[in-house]
């Protein structure tokens, strides 16, 4: 019997004792290629010798202070460090243990900046379906996952959803991509209109939805689109770049490669590559001098916000990334993963959909290709190729849900940023393997 609770008690896991490079070793000896970094964790794989030393040194200096009396060397460093990265006015950054935290932060943020500005009559926050922004409560009010929320559904927050960018599925027929983000950004302005142009707080998305779509990312200027309707009525645009971000999509902060700056962004996986939890919340000059200027605090907190020894292994992370020219490489070796993927599933009936950006991708699985009719939810197909393909020596990160919380298969694909073009290959080819063994 196991003392640990785990998330699934029924499960029996195997236990991971070592990790090399693109791989994880369970108690037995056999290797994994990690081809999902856990959940778009670790870029930089694992046992990464820089990494580990960093944390060895911070640790023999100062493990922790806590930050109501202290600051540290190493959250001042990571700080500049990603101010100077983030586009626009992110310059402020707010440290904290993971990427539900950092969404926590995000929106007690929004709300206190505009009680700061004079305006605390705003109280909505608006979201998208089949999104995910974590399991706290704040953040699992906001996303769109109708399976996760369920059950928690009398303990939420109120929170208003709209439609998805997910051409895929909801893209008329005939419909331009011009008409298609029009319609979608004239749906988020009716929504705001509907519950007063001057009661919402922020819209939330993420810059590409990740766990529970399976890396679908926006289509032509749809965020350009979103900023200006935010812009229009005063409503703060916060990005969830926490699965995104981090160079995950070939780009540091996702968000570039749309051209649109918001007023908060959010991250961690990536950030900190699994060596230490970390997250952090970004905002702009104005968000962070309105409470200057007002309160000056920030009603918010944690007890192991700026931790020492995680800010120290993310500087270590970002250095690596930033002098290694890692993102050069996810962004080959992403357009490497997507060709082998559409070779090696062109002609699978099973497979719907393949897309994403750079090291950021999702194949949705389909009864029939050409009608994208789901899989019965029954099947369980998501778990079934989880298993294949561990049985195969890979880990994928598959989920159900993908069309409305219900129906729909698919599986997300994040490997580590080091990841070599024969890496690439086998990756696909363990999965094809896999995949039909589970649909066939």
């Amino acid at each position: 019997m196991t003392h640990v609770f785990h998330r699934n008690p029924r499960s029996k896991l195997p236990m991971a004792v070592a990790g090399e490079g693109m791989e994880l070793i369970d108690q037995d000896g056999k290797r994994y290629i990690d081809a999902s970094g856990g959940a778009a964790v670790s870029c930089l794989g694992h046992g990464h010798p820089r990494v580990i030393e960093a944390i060895r040194k911070q640790v023999g200096e100062l493990a922790y202070a806590h930050t109501s009396f202290f600051t540290t060397a190493p959250a001042e460093e990571l700080a500049a460090m990603l101010a100077d990265a983030a586009p626009g006015s992110l310059n402020h950054v707010y440290f904290l243990s993971g990427g539900s935290e950092a969404v926590e932060a995000a929106l007690k943020l929004a709300r206190q900046y505009y009680v700061e500005v004079g305006q605390p009559q705003r109280r909505h926050i608006i979201a998208r379906r089949q999104s995910y922004h974590g399991n706290t409560l704040g953040a699992l009010a906001i996303g769109g996952n109708a399976w996760r929320r369920e059950m928690f559904m009398p303990m939420l927050i109120e929170a208003h959803h709209v439609s998805p960018c997910y051409a895929y599925r909801n893209r008329a027929d005939g419909e331009s991509d011009v008409q298609y983000v029009q319609r979608l950004a004239d749906e988020l302005e009716q929504k705001i209109l509907s519950l007063g142009a001057d009661q919402v707080i922020a819209f939330v998305a993420e810059t590409v939805v990740g766990a529970t779509a399976g890396a679908v990312p926006p289509v032509g200027d749809y965020f350009r689109k979103i900023r200006a309707v935010c812009d229009k009525y005063g409503v703060l645009l916060i990005l969830d770049e926490v699965m995104s971000g981090m160079g995950r999509t070939g780009y540091l902060f996702a968000c570039e490669e749309d051209g649109v700056v918001p007023d908060i962004v959010v991250i961690a996986k990536g950030l900190g590559a699994g060596y230490q939890p970390i997250g952090a919340m970004i905002c702009s000059d104005h968000i962070y001098d309105a409470v200057l200027r007002g309160s000056g605090f920030f009603q918010h907190g944690h007890t192991y916000i700026g931790h020492a020894t995680a800010c120290a292994a993310a500087v270590a992370v970002q250095k690596t990334i930033q002098e290694e020219r890692l993102l050069e490489n996810v962004r080959q070796r992403g357009e490497q993963l997507r060709s082998e993927l559409r070779q090696a599933f062109g002609d699978q009936a099973h497979v719907g959909d393949i897309r994403g950006r750079g090291l950021f991708v999702g194949v949705e699985l389909v009864a029939e290709r050409s009608s994208k009719l789901p899989l019965s939810p029954d099947l369980r197909t998501h778990a079934r190729v989880k298993a294949e393909a561990m049985k195969r020596g890979l880990l994928v990160y598959p989920m159900g849900g993908t069309i409305d919380g219900k129906n729909g298969d698919h599986i997300l694909l994040a490997p580590p940023f080091i990841a070599s073009s024969n890496d690439i290959s086998e990756i696909v080819q363990r999965l094809s393997d896999a995949v039909a063994a589970s649909v066939a």
